[in-house]
């Protein structure tokens, strides 16, 4: 991370995370009383985008810290609950909704730990099976350098048998999970993509082999594993690069050792393709066969879209034919199309996935009833 100063609210000073991160930071600091003024600082920058990647600012979460994943009623989701632990990401995908969903976009790091705890036990008291990730509006594993975040919810996690983390990333920060004692119940992720487009469209993240051997030392660790390709980019040549993804996969990591696969294909809001134009200029990828899907947003033409996904599931089921595959916010007609069944079939996709959490992770089957 280029972390060039380092902003704390003036709430949270006297809070134990805040001294360690301004201890182990070596930055500049100053005190905030009104954050507009930062905000405003920020978006007054030539590229508010990457000015908000040079910053960080400590503060406290107002809000729940746990979320339930804002899916759309048009689209199967998975359920999913994110534990909302920070804001942005140091990395810089030109795709990434990030650079258009927060205002300022600016790295926020939520330090109010006492009240995190405090949510987290209650949903290990309901004892109710939970998928739950740090990874929706961030990487879980950024600020690893100078927090010591991932081994507390790991140790917190090992604890219970009804809740799984999931930590997705596209770094390889994960010697700080070594010697934990997960208990299974920390399934390690990696979105991947196509090495071309993780060199022409992923800046400043890990290489795709060096993504891979990350999650095999995490593997020999112990961890479960899982894998989401989203967004995955149509252009020529991609199936071929694609199948090359899938089959070094393979030769990383054991099926058995993987909770699941995700798939899912490029969307973005109308609003987002001008900033990518600005920032990205030699990007081609929002120049696809793209039309507006149901929850706004364009997406590639549907046919599209089912070759795509067809040709993915039948090499992952030719090398691990019991590994769970599931599509990313599509509909029925994509999931029957591709994968020759729709989630309903089959107890619904959260059912799926909470089923597939019970047999890698261990996670109690009486935990079974969801909210």
């Amino acid at each position: 991370m280029k972390i060039s100063k380092l902003y704390i609210d003036a709430q949270v000073t006297h809070l134990r995370e805040t001294m360690a991160i301004q201890s182990r930071l070596n930055v500049p600091s100053e005190i905030v009383s009104q954050a507009q003024q930062l905000f405003d600082k920020v978006c007054a920058a030539d590229d508010p985008v990457e000015k908000g990647k040079e910053i960080l600012f400590l503060t406290p979460n107002k809000g729940a810290f746990i979320k339930k994943c804002p899916g759309t009623r048009f689209y199967n989701c998975c359920g999913y609950k994110i534990l909302h632990i920070g804001a942005y990401c140091s990395m810089d995908c030109a795709y990434c909704i990030l650079q258009s969903y927060f205002h300022p976009p600016m790295l926020q790091y939520f330090v109010n730990h006492q009240d995190l705890r405090a949510e987290l036990a209650k949903v290990f008291a309901a004892q109710k099976i939970a998928r739950i990730g740090t990874g929706e509006f961030t990487d879980s594993l950024i600020w690893e350098w100078w927090t010591d975040l991932s081994a507390v919810l790991v140790t917190l996690f090992s604890t219970q048998n009804s809740a799984v983390l999931e930590l997705k990333t596209k770094t390889i920060a994960i010697e700080g999970l070594k010697r934990l004692n997960h208990g299974n119940k920390t399934i390690t992720a990696w979105s991947l993509n196509t090495q071309r487009v993780i060199t022409q469209e992923e800046r400043c993240t890990a290489s795709l082999s060096a993504r891979l051997r990350a999650a095999a030392r995490c593997g020999s660790w112990g961890y479960p594993l899982a894998f989401h390709f989203d967004p995955m980019v149509i252009y020529d040549g991609c199936e071929a690069e694609y199948l090359e993804v899938i089959k070094s996969i393979f030769t990383h990591v054991a099926a058995d050792q993987i909770v699941w696969i995700s798939l899912g294909t490029l969307r973005f809001m109308p609003a987002l393709k001008k900033t990518i134009q600005t920032r990205f200029p030699d990007s081609k990828i929002i120049y696809g066969e793209f039309i507006a899907g149901l929850d706004g947003k364009l997406r590639y033409f549907k046919p599209l879209r089912i070759q795509l996904y067809q040709k993915m599931v039948s090499w992952i089921r030719d090398l691990a034919p019991e590994v769970l595959i599931y599509l990313c916010m599509e509909d029925d007609e994509v999931w029957q199309k591709s994968l020759g069944f729709v989630p309903a079939d089959r107890g619904g996709l959260p059912h799926m996935l909470d089923q597939s959490a019970i047999r890698h992770c261990g996670l109690s089957p009486a935990g079974l009833a969801q909210d």
